[in-house]
């Protein structure tokens, strides 16, 4: 929905020609950005020819110049000598060739100097044509005599053959007619077409050429250069069976590959005309046909279409001019003009159409979309000064700047520079339409969409410009403040439009119309301004007076003007006139408002002080921007948003800060807040102009562009313009159809907006329109949320749309706390309102907790069910929904409401009346038979709430209560059965040896003896006791019951030898001196636990001296042996360590890569590494950084993979790696906590200074102590060394033999353990005496 705008016009005279000298051709010389024009001063034997260079900033020169032989062939061409001119620029040289036949070229780098070209061959028959290859390397022509040559770029020919011939070329398709009507079978349909196709076929058989047609051959070239087409006329005989046979003339299009081999011939075409252009981008040819005349096609004589052929040279498409004429049958000539020329631009996207009338020469410009050609531009051929018609020339495109293209006319050079486009309206909510205008010709296609979204090449509406005018405006715009728009179109003649578009989509015969446009003045502005921009606005929308600000050239000028004009009453005056600081190309838009301002082509921006007539400079661009736009106003500075032509999109502050927010932008609108752009990369970006503000403000800070919302679509796509009313974005496909995408961060901004303004109805039909979460209403604004709730109620006035909220606030993953205020808030205020109309939503409330509420909510229907039962009834139906069908049967029978919970079962898909109904049944009668505690026993059994079944059996009464202890025992609900009978002894007692025995079944023997004592079960305690070996309690127990005294040593022998068995000696010691009167034993038992003291006490006290050598002489030497065992094997583990660390550092410095790296994992800095797939994974370091950096971030699965490798690494400490070195390391660590316990046991054995050992035990202590001391000192010596201080550097290490890196300085090493120093209470375990 883009428009062609005039950027730039460059209107050239060449002030030196003779008299007859005309200027007949042009082409480009790119590297110097010059226009290379061919002038010719013809002559009945020789033709001269001058070469001039131009440039748009200084006059024309004459660099070159030839004498050609005139060809004597009349042709109807204004020149009827030059046949191509062409610039050469891998030789810098320009080829001339002439209707004569000559061919000539010369250098023409030197403008100092005039240089003669030299006539490099000659053709004595003459060219009809001749155009060379795009790379400049062949070229091909049409001699007078009918051959085809081609030549190379030294002029050499490479082949020569007849042009007319009966083949049809190698490629030539044989058309079978699959799938077309005449050869299917319709019955008299099928008929029909058959005979139609019949007579269109000798149609075409008997077509001749165009009464226009020049007679000349044509050739054009394919944009690769594999491919040329000729259009040539052919002589051809009509067959003998038709009326009038004779023999005529018709165009034929043949298609040649580079090398010459003609690979195909079209069909025929009757009313073929000589026009012909292949498109660069190779898809079709084009030509122009005639209809409605002797030999043409068949139509209407007004009919004359633009034809399209394949390379295979079958017919693919058309569409038809849309010239007025008049008929003349008078006349030699029937029609009043004529197509002389097609010409595509550089990337095909435009064809333009030379169009001779008998008023002068125009160019059309048309585009195509979505199947249909719109006409964008015409250009007129300037008047020529001696009054005759105007005409042009010649006619060429850049070949590398697609929107620039060139026509000279007799004595001028015509250059103009056009830019894509696109007429949106700009302006703000409320009052805004997204109204886009379409140039079609003489039709602007009106499409508001905010209203309706017409895909082109419909339309909401159309201006039309009546007829004989077909020419369309040079530019339109639409006003920021108005709904109006302003067409400008040649001589400064504007028209302006009042557009009065609805506010609503009609959907009534009694609704206005989408739009009713009305004519407001159209009329010429004065003043000798070329203008190629317009803009219009107004003081306000009630007033009558208007602004048109025009932007041009004067006549004989160079620079920009912005001249403004008023429009009043009526009238109109031209008030103030601004001259730009520079030469043309500049544009003019708003900044602020209705202010102006204007670009140069050095990227200044200009404020247009009209009133002053003052231009105050304000910013620069970084270059010059064709698509520009003010889109943000701060404090004290504009934002300018400008597009360059190379896909740079720039932002910049007139407080002088600026950045580029794309390097591939393809277009861009700013509006609702937000600046909206697309890129190449086939993403739309959404940015929030606060944002854009803060970050022009921090941009010398932080360069970094921020991550902002960027969507997908689809390739190509370009923005149309952005509605902010209904916070949607049209984005136009590059076939033509449309897409409208409502971008989230728009929508939320509006969305909030709304909530702070109170508006929560549009918030929450926006919100459920874009598929947002309705939490936004809350959680925007919490506080205002809750003080407006009733207003939010008031507002809202459909219940669906409250379920709806209260499911997303349900949802959401706020605390359960705090959704349960929300939603007993909202229930308050519909109660308030009117609880039958808000039943279901209240309900929602109560059914959206976390946990839900579904008692309370039954509780509510169960309160209405008196007063309305058919609303009761619709709510259950409803509440089913909510939760499930079961759930809620549950809850309804918890509740002991038979009724509720059969109304849910009725209205459950699940529930089976053969089986509820009985259920209930049973449950009646069971309340029939006993007290209703037996039928609230069922439910809650039924139900599982084993607690309350226990209490329904409670208040059934003391018959059930054997039941009720089997029922605690199933359910173990002993402490809460203590709890209900609590007061009843008896039955207390009973609960507590069901207790106790349950927990002497689990083998809590002490908790099960406490629950028999209470229930006086003290023979069951006894055993219990024993059983838990808590002799204390035992024993106590035993001697208040009055056990005898044998039972009391038995059971002391007994429980002696349990505890010694299971290592506590201590304890079995005193059980068998107190209870089992078992001296011996006892002392053996205290022996055997290490406690000699204790042991060699009792000796002494029970005059048992003899068991000093039976027993603990030798215990002791056992115990000395096992801690010299342990000492023993921690010092060789120590030592094996301590060399393994030796041989490790060895290794660590000749092979680090095997080393550091044993399951050959590849370095972040090796070269051929993979591109990693997943975004949020990276690695950091080398190699050998890996325990010495910081952990870097990666995916879970890598991380967890990490851990999970170490956890190995220290398990099974792989030998000859880093894992090893770590295990041993922590072992070592391990061994000063190992080495304390063995001292700790050396101190509480007799060694440690008992006088009355004997001299061969004191001689094993010292021996022992003076290895544990040894062992000490070792110890602390290899911590030391393994260890070393934190300001001690290690030794380098030379740089790895892989050479991917160098060792860091220091492996990060567990973390050194601490040996209690001398002085503490558990290492004073020396004895002084040894």
């Amino acid at each position: 929905m883009r428009n062609l705008s005039l950027a730039s016009t460059s209107l050239l005279r060449i002030e030196d020609l003779d008299e007859f000298e005309t200027v007949v051709g042009a082409t480009f010389d790119v590297d110097n950005d010059s226009v290379v024009t061919v002038s010719e001063i013809p002559s009945d034997a020789e033709t001269s020819f001058q070469v001039w260079r131009m440039h748009t900033d200084s006059p024309p020169k004459l660099v070159a110049k030839t004498t050609c032989t005139t060809s004597g062939k009349s042709l109807p061409f204004p020149s009827a000598q030059l046949i191509s001119a062409t610039f050469l620029p891998e030789a810098r040289t320009v080829c001339v060739v002439s209707a004569g036949g000559d061919i000539a070229t010369g250098l023409i780098d030197d403008e100092t100097t005039v240089c003669e070209l030299e006539i490099v061959g000659s053709v004595e028959s003459g060219i009809e044509c001749a155009e060379w290859s795009p790379d400049h390397d062949v070229l091909a022509l049409v001699a007078g005599d009918g051959n085809i040559l081609l030549m190379t770029k030294d002029y050499e020919i490479i082949y020569e053959a007849p042009l007319r011939t009966t083949e049809k070329g190698e490629d030539q398709a044989v058309n079978v007619g699959w799938g077309s009507k005449e050869t299917q079978f319709h019955g008299t349909a099928g008929k029909g077409a058959a005979a139609a196709s019949a007579e269109q076929a000798a149609t075409a058989a008997r077509g001749g050429s165009s009464p226009d047609d020049d007679g000349r051959a044509r050739v054009s070239w394919r944009g690769d250069g594999a491919f040329f087409v000729v259009s040539s006329l052919d002589p051809h005989a009509v067959p003998p069976q038709t009326i009038e046979p004779h023999t005529h003339v018709r165009r034929v299009l043949r298609v040649y590959d580079r090398s010459g081999r003609l690979q195909n011939t079209s069909e025929p075409v009757p009313g073929l005309e000589q026009g012909l252009a292949w498109k660069p981008s190779g898809s079709v040819i084009v030509s122009s046909q005639r209809f409605g005349f002797l030999g043409g096609g068949q139509g209407l004589p007004s009919r004359h279409d633009v034809v399209f052929f394949e390379r295979n040279g079958l017919r693919h498409g058309e569409f038809g001019l849309r010239e007025y004429w008049v008929p003349k049958p008078d006349t030699k000539r029937q029609w009043s003009y004529r197509v002389k020329e097609f010409a595509w631009n550089a990337d095909s996207t435009i064809l333009a159409a030379w169009i001779e009338r008998d008023d002068g020469d125009a160019v059309q410009l048309w585009t195509t979309g979505n199947w249909h050609w719109y006409l964008k531009q015409e250009i007129s051929a300037p008047s020529p000064e001696d009054g005759s018609t105007p005409r042009f020339t010649a006619v060429a495109w850049h070949p590398e700047q697609p929107l620039r293209i060139v026509m000279t006319s007799p004595a001028h050079v015509d250059d103009y520079c056009f830019m894509w486009d696109t007429c949106t309206s700009t302006r703000g909510p409320p009052k805004d339409t997204g109204t886009v205008a379409v140039v079609d010709g003489a039709a602007l296609l009106m499409t508001p969409f905010r209203l309706q979204v017409r895909p082109p090449p419909e339309s909401s509406y159309k201006i039309v410009r009546p007829p004989p005018r077909i020419d369309p405006p040079i530019h339109v715009s639409q006003a920021p403040n108005a709904d109006a728009l302003i067409c400008l179109f040649p001589n400064a003649r504007v028209e302006l439009w009042w557009l009065q578009t609805a506010k609503h989509v009609p959907r009534t015969p009694q609704d206005p119309d989408v739009a009713e446009p009305s004519l407001i003045w159209k009329g010429e502005v004065p003043g000798d301004l070329v203008a190629r921009q317009a803009l219009l606005w107004n003081s306000d929308d009630a007033s009558e007076e208007w602004f048109i600000a025009l932007l041009g050239i004067p006549e004989g000028g160079r620079h920009d003007v912005v001249s403004v004009t008023t429009w009043r009453g009526g009238e109109i005056n031209e008030d103030y006139e601004v001259t730009m600081p520079s030469i043309g190309h500049g544009r003019i838009f708003f900044l602020d408002g209705c202010k102006l301002a204007w670009e140069g082509i050095d990227g200044q921006v200009t404020r247009v002080d009209f009133e002053n007539e003052v231009a105050t400079p304000l910013v620069t661009l970084p270059e010059y921007c064709p698509r520009i736009q003010s889109v943000a106003r701060s404090s004290d500075s504009w934002v300018i948003c400008g597009l360059s032509e190379t896909g740079k999109l720039h932002v910049v502050s007139t407080n002088g800060t600026n950045a580029t927010l794309s390097t591939g932008c393809t277009s861009f609108a700013a509006g609702a807040g937000f600046l909206v752009f697309t890129t190449t990369s086939h993403t739309v970006t959404c940015i929030p102009l606060a944002e854009l503000l803060g970050y022009l403000e921090s941009v010398e800070e932080t360069p970094t562009l921020p991550n902002w919302d960027a969507r997908r679509t689809e390739r190509g796509a370009r923005l149309v313009t952005v509605v902010p009313s209904t916070m949607s974005v049209i984005l136009q496909a590059p076939r033509g159809n449309l897409e409208t995408v409502h971008p989230r961060p728009m929508v939320l901004s509006v969305v909030k907006d709304d909530i702070e303004e109170g508006d929560y109805r549009k918030a929450l039909l926006d919100c459920r329109r874009h598929r947002i979460d309705l939490n936004i209403l809350y959680d925007h604004e919490p506080r205002g949320f809750m003080s407006r709730l009733w207003s939010f109620v008031d507002q809202i006035e459909e219940v669906d749309y409250i379920n709806l909220f209260l499911t997303d606030i349900g949802k959401s993953p706020r605390p359960a706390k705090l959704t349960a205020e929300i939603c007993d808030a909202v229930r308050a205020e519909l109660e308030k309102k009117d609880v039958e109309k808000y039943i279901n939503s209240i309900l929602t409330t109560h059914m959206v907790k976390t946990p839900p509420d579904i008692e309370a909510g039954l509780a509510l229907l169960l309160r209405l069910r008196e007063t309305n039962p058919n609303l009761v009834e619709e709510a259950v139906k409803y509440i089913i929904f909510l939760a499930d069908p079961d759930t809620l049967f549950d809850v309804a029978l918890g509740m002991y409401d038979f009724s509720l919970a059969l109304l849910i079962a009725q209205h459950s898909p699940k529930k089976d009346p053969r089986e509820y109904l009985p259920f209930l049944k049973q449950l009646k009668e069971a309340g029939e038979v006993s007290r209703d505690g037996y039928r609230r026993f069922k439910i809650d059994d039924h139900l599982k709430r084993y607690k309350k079944a226990l209490q329904g059996l409670h208040d059934a009464g003391p018959k059930v209560f054997e039941e009720a202890l089997t029922y605690t025992d199933k359910h173990r609900l002993h402490h809460e059965a203590l709890e209900i009978w609590a007061g009843k002894a008896e039955s207390v007692q009973a609960i507590l040896n069901l207790y106790g025995e349950y927990l002497f079944e689990r083998r809590e023997f002490k908790q099960a003896a406490l629950a028999f004592v209470r229930a006086s079960k003290p023979q069951r305690a006894i055993i219990a006791y024993e059983k838990a070996y808590a002799w204390q309690e035992l024993f106590a127990l035993v001697v208040k019951e009055g056990r005898s005294f044998d039972e009391l040593l038995q059971m002391g022998q007994r429980v002696g030898e349990d505890l010694a068995s299971r290592k506590r000696y201590s304890e079995a010691g005193r059980v068998l001196l107190d209870y089992a009167k078992n001296v011996e034993e006892a002392i053996t038992a205290f022996a055997q636990g290490g406690d000699f003291p204790e042991a060699d006490r009792q000796c002494a006290l029970n005059s048992r001296m003899d068991l000093v050598e039976t027993i603990l002489y030798p215990e002791a030497l056992e115990v000395r042996y096992q801690i010299g065992e342990d000492a023993t094997e921690l010092k060789e583990q120590l030592e094996r360590q301590v060399e393994r660390l030796k041989e490790l550092k060895v290794k660590k410095a000749t092979d680090p890569d095997g080393f550091y790296n044993p399951d050959g994992e590849r370095s972040a800095n090796l070269q051929d590494v993979d591109v990693m797939t997943d975004a949020g994974s990276t690695v950091a370091g080398t190699i050998f950084t890996r325990y010495t950096a910081a952990p870097s971030s990666g995916t879970k699965k890598s991380k967890v993979s990490s851990k999970n490798s170490k956890k190995r690494a220290r398990k099974t400490g792989r030998k000859g790696t880093v894992e090893e070195e770590e295990y041993i390391l922590l072992s070592i660590g391990k061994m000063p906590g190992r080495l304390e316990a063995i001292q700790g046991k050396f101190i509480i054995t007799s060694f440690a200074g008992n006088a009355t050992l004997i001299a061969s035990h004191q001689e094993e202590g010292k021996e022992l102590q003076r290895n544990l001391k040894e062992l000490e000192s070792k110890l602390r010596s290899t911590i030391d060394e393994v260890w070393p201080d934190e300001d001690e550097e290690e030794a380098p290490v030379p740089p790895a033999a892989s050479g991917t890196g160098s060792l860091p300085p220091r492996q990060a090493l567990p973390r050194k353990p601490e040996m209690t120093t001398p002085g503490a209470a558990i290492t004073e375990w020396e004895v002084k005496l040894l």
